[in-house]
């Protein structure tokens, strides 16, 4: 690209959307840490005018203890402005009248406490961690295979993520398996799904050629933003590699 259509593309930018873990801190033991410079950065990119909103597939904690703990770490972030799946996917549930068996992270259960759970006629899974245990997954299967029609909602289809000690299996995986063995697609809420996106356009009131998203997965992250019509830029940090960048790349085609 020439240097003269690039400063043109860039100064068309109204809005950014930053992706959090990976890209403003990793997460691990104690909360996590920041990544270096990451705080400074989002303050200089508010202070510049730039619209700016964080979406995230954060599903181990509320909103609100998320944008805690991101306060601890220097973050000056306010909780209207992040958008994550499980608010989404709570609209969703109360318009459709539906009953979700959750498979999630003890932390996040709060956020479903207006929601009724029994008698069940859905499943939900999200980032559950240690709850991905045989015996929560096999409950859950034999929920969605007693159902005569299978509704399964994935917080996400994320692969992997990356903790202080290391990558970890994100709940893409357990999803997979579940539609593998009750035959059944899921809806995913989260990125990378355009309906996702959408709703944190809405809220800039900006347009998708307007908006760069800022993320560290080159699927969920930058194709997701790019299939809505945005510019997506990948950072160096949290999940980045080279070579599985590669891998991916092939896997988009």
């Amino acid at each position: 690209m020439a240097a003269g259509s690039s400063m043109q593309w860039l100064r068309s930018v109204k809005g950014v959307i930053l992706d959090m873990c990976g890209v403003l801190y990793d997460s691990g033991e104690g909360g996590g840490q920041a990544i270096h410079g990451s705080a400074e950065a989002v303050r200089r990119l508010i202070g510049s005018g730039l619209t700016v909103r964080f979406c995230t597939n954060e599903t181990q904690n509320t909103r609100e203890r998320f944008v805690q703990k991101l306060c601890v770490m220097g973050f000056d972030i306010s909780v209207s402005h992040v958008f994550s799946p499980a608010p989404a996917l709570i609209h969703i549930l109360r318009e459709r009248h539906l009953r979700p068996h959750l498979l999630v992270h003890d932390d996040l259960i709060p956020e479903f406490d207006s929601v009724d759970v029994s008698s069940p006629n859905c499943v939900v899974i999200g980032d559950a961690a240690d709850n991905f245990s045989y015996q929560n997954l096999n409950e859950a299967f034999r929920v969605l295979i007693g159902l005569e029609k299978p509704l399964l909602f994935s917080l996400g289809q994320g692969r992997y993520y990356k903790e202080t000690d290391g990558l970890k299996l994100d709940v893409g995986v357990f999803m997979k398996a579940l539609e593998y063995a009750c035959d059944v697609q899921a809806q995913v809420v989260g990125k990378p799904s355009a309906e996702f996106f959408q709703t944190v356009l809405s809220d800039m009131k900006l347009q998708p050629h307007e908006v760069v998203m800022i993320g560290d997965d080159l699927l969920n992250d930058i194709g997701g933003a790019q299939r809505c019509g945005m510019k997506g830029l990948q950072v160096r940090t949290g999940k980045y590699s080279q070579s599985r960048n590669v891998e991916q790349l092939i896997l988009r085609k």
